[in-house]
C-alpha cells in the first residue's frame, strides 16, 4: 500500500486539560467466536413480503458512536437510508489498546494524521520476565496503527454526517417494541434517549424517535441487546491509565509496544503497554487487565443487529476489537441497504441473515483459530511461559503477523508447521513440568 495514496487528515488534535483523559474504567465482555453454539438468536420482525415504503425512506438508528456504529451509520446514509446515529459522550476516551492492522487503514480510508504512532516492534514479556522481542518479519512498509478512540471515533462519526447521517448527542435509555400486523405492517420502532444539546444543559430532555430497524453498536455493555432479552453473557473489567513521562525516555517507545501475560495482571489475559502522543506531547499508554472474555454473542434480537462489542466480535488471545467493530458495522449496514433495495422497502430476516453468514464464512477460522490459542495458553502461568518461548520462533512471528495485518487466516508451509507442532509440544510438556514443581513449593 502506498502511503502517497492516503490522504491526510488535520484538526482534531485538539489539547484537553491534564485532568481529563488520564483514567479509565469500563466494563468489556466475553470474547466469543462467532458460532451458532454461543451466538444470541436473531430474531428480525417485519412484513414477510418486505412492502415497498412510501413517502419516505427507510429509516434506522444505531445506537453507539464507536467504530461500528461510525462504520454502519456511513454507510447506510450513502445507500440512501434515513439514517440516525445516538453517541452518549462524543470525546470519550474509551479505555483501549488503539491498535489496527494495515489493512483497515486503506480498507477504510483512514487518514494518516489520526495515527499517533506506527508499531514495528512488540515485546513479549512472561511471568518470569523473561523478554522476547518480536517484529524482525516485518516489512519496510509495514506497521500496527496506534490510535486514540476519542479521535478515530470522532472522525468516522464526522464521515458519517457528512454523508447525511444525524448524529445525535444522547443517552439512549429503553426502546419500546413494534406492533406489526397486516393492518399495520410499518409500525415502528420507539427509542427514548435524554438529549444533550446547547438548549439543554447538562441535564439532558428525554426524547423519543421512530424509526425502523436498530442496530446494537453500544459497547460490551449493550443496553440495546438487554433491552430485547437477548441472552446472558460473561464480562470482566479492563483498565486503562495514561500516564505522562519525559521525552527523553519516550524515545523507547517510538515504535515499540509491549504486553505482559502474567495472572498477576490479568487472571486470562494481558496488560499492554505502548507510547502515543497525547495532547501535542509525549506519552505512553498505561498497562491494563484488559481481561477480555468475550463480548455479548452474535446478533441482537427482535428488530436489529448487533455490531462489534455488542455482537461479540472481540476476538479471544489477541483480545483485538477495533477492525472487527469497524467491519462488522459496515457489513450489516450493506446488508440494510441492499435487502431494502436503498431504502425503498422494509427489511426482512433473511437479508440481515446474509450480513451473519459473510461474516461467519469469512471470519470464522480466524476466531476459531484464537480461540484455540486462548484455551491452549492462557490457562496458567506455565502455560504463558511456553507461549512467549513459542513466539521467539521467527515462522510463528511471521504467520502471526501476515494474519494480523491484513485479516486473513495465512497458510502455512507444511514442513514448518509440523515443526512448529513439534515445538509447541515440547513448550507444553515444558510448562506442564514447571506447573507441577511449582505447585510442590506453593504447598
Amino acid at each position: 500500500m502506498a502511503s502517497s495514496a492516503l490522504k491526510n487528515f488535520v484538526g482534531l488534535r485538539q489539547n484537553l486539560p491534564d485532568n481529563q483523559c488520564r483514567r479509565r474504567l469500563s466494563l468489556s465482555k466475553s470474547i466469543s467466536p462467532p458460532t451458532t453454539t454461543t451466538r444470541r438468536r436473531l430474531r428480525i420482525m417485519a412484513a414477510k413480503s418486505s412492502p415497498k415504503i412510501t413517502g419516505r425512506n427507510l429509516r434506522v438508528a444505531i445506537v453507539g458512536g464507536g467504530p461500528a456504529g461510525g462504520s454502519a451509520a456511513e454507510t447506510l446514509a450513502k445507500g440512501g437510508i434515513e439514517t440516525y446515529l445516538i453517541e452518549r459522550k462524543m470525546d470519550n476516551c474509551k479505555p483501549c489498546g488503539g491498535a489496527i492492522p494495515l489493512c483497515m487503514v486503506g480498507e477504510f480510508d483512514l487518514p494518516l494524521d489520526i495515527i499517533d504512532r506506527r508499531v514495528t516492534k512488540m515485546k513479549m514479556i512472561s511471568p518470569s520476565n523473561v523478554a522476547v522481542d518480536i517484529g524482525q518479519t516485518l516489512k519496510p512498509h509495514e506497521y500496527i496503527g496506534m490510535v486514540r478512540r476519542e479521535i478515530l471515533d470522532a472522525y468516522l462519526r464526522d464521515r458519517a454526517a457528512a454523508a447525511g447521517a444525524t448524529v445525535i448527542n444522547g443517552l439512549f435509555l429503553k426502546m419500546d417494541m413494534p406492533k406489526r400486523s397486516d393492518a399495520d405492517p410499518d409500525s415502528p420502532y420507539v427509542l427514548h434517549y435524554t438529549g444533550y444539546d446547547a438548549k439543554t444543559g447538562g441535564a439532558g430532555e428525554r426524547r423519543t424517535l421512530e424509526v425502523d430497524a436498530v442496530i446494537g453498536a453500544d459497547g460490551a455493555n449493550s443496553r440495546v441487546a438487554k433491552g430485547i432479552s437477548a441472552g446472558d453473557y460473561e464480562y470482566a473489567i479492563a483498565f486503562q491509565e495514561r500516564i505522562k513521562i519525559p521525552e527523553s525516555k519516550m524515545k523507547y517507545y517510538e515504535d515499540l509496544a509491549e504486553m505482559y501475560v502474567g495472572d498477576d495482571v490479568s487472571p486470562d489475559f494481558y496488560g499492554w503497554s505502548e507510547g502515543e502522543d497525547f495532547w501535542g506531547e509525549d506519552y505512553t499508554g498505561g498497562g491494563s487487565p484488559d481481561t477480555g472474555a468475550p463480548a455479548a454473542a452474535e446478533g441482537s434480537g427482535e428488530g436489529g443487529s448487533g455490531g462489534g462489542r455488542a455482537a461479540g466480535y472481540v476476538t479471544k488471545c489477541s483480545g483485538e476489537g477495533i477492525y472487527f467493530a469497524a467491519k462488522s458495522g459496515r457489513m450489516c449496514a450493506e446488508a440494510i441497504v441492499e435487502g431494502s433495495e436503498n431504502g425503498r422497502r422494509m427489511v426482512a430476516e433473511e437479508d440481515l441473515r446474509k450480513y451473519l453468514e459473510l461474516w461467519d464464512k469469512t471470519y470464522w477460522p480466524t476466531y476459531k483459530v484464537l480461540d484455540v490459542l486462548q484455551k491452549l495458553f492462557y490457562r496458567s502461568n506455565p502455560a504463558r511461559e511456553a507461549f512467549v518461548e513459542m513466539c521467539a520462533d521467527e515462522y510463528v512471528q511471521k504467520m502471526t503477523f501476515d494474519s494480523y495485518l491484513y485479516k486473513k487466516v495465512v497458510p502455512g508451509n507444511p514442513l514448518d508447521d509440523l515443526k512448529l507442532a513439534v515445538n509447541t509440544i515440547g513448550s507444553l510438556v515444558r510448562a506442564n513440568a514447571l506447573r507441577r514443581e511449582m505447585e510442590k513449593i506453593s504447598v
